[in-house]
C-alpha cells in the first residue's frame, strides 16, 4: 500500500525521483523499486522504532471508512504525548490496519 507517499517525506521523495528519471540519472524501474522500498521501510520503522503513545480528543467533525481506511476530521483537538500538550484547531487523521499493508 502507498499510504505514506502522500506525506511530506513521500512527496519530496517522489519529486526527487521524478527529476532523476527526467534527466536520465536513474531508470524508471529503479525509481519504482526505491518508492516500493520506501513504503516497506516506513511501515517497518513505525512498527519497530516508535515507542511513544499519543492520546487525543476533540470534536468529531467528519468521519469516513473507505477502501479499508478510516478518515477522521477533528476540530478543537488536544494531543498529549509524553506529558507535552498540543492544541490544534483542525486535524485530519487517516488510519489503516497495518495487517492490510502488504510487505
Amino acid at each position: 500500500m502507498d499510504y505514506y507517499r502522500k506525506s511530506t517525506l513521500g512527496k519530496c521523495l517522489t519529486d526527487a525521483l521524478d527529476e532523476l528519471v527526467s534527466n536520465g540519472t536513474i531508470t524508471p524501474d529503479l525509481a519504482v523499486r526505491v518508492i516500493l522500498q520506501f513504503d516497506k521501510s516506513l511501515v517497518e520503522a513505525l512498527e519497530t522504532k516508535v515507542k511513544s503513545k499519543t492520546n487525543f480528543k476533540g470534536h468529531l467533525h467528519t468521519y469516513r471508512f473507505c477502501e479499508s481506511l478510516w478518515t477522521f476530521i477533528l476540530t478543537d483537538a488536544v494531543f498529549q504525548t509524553d506529558g507535552e500538550v498540543q492544541m490544534v484547531d483542525k486535524v485530519k487523521i487517516v488510519a489503516a490496519d497495518t495487517k492490510l499493508i502488504s510487505r
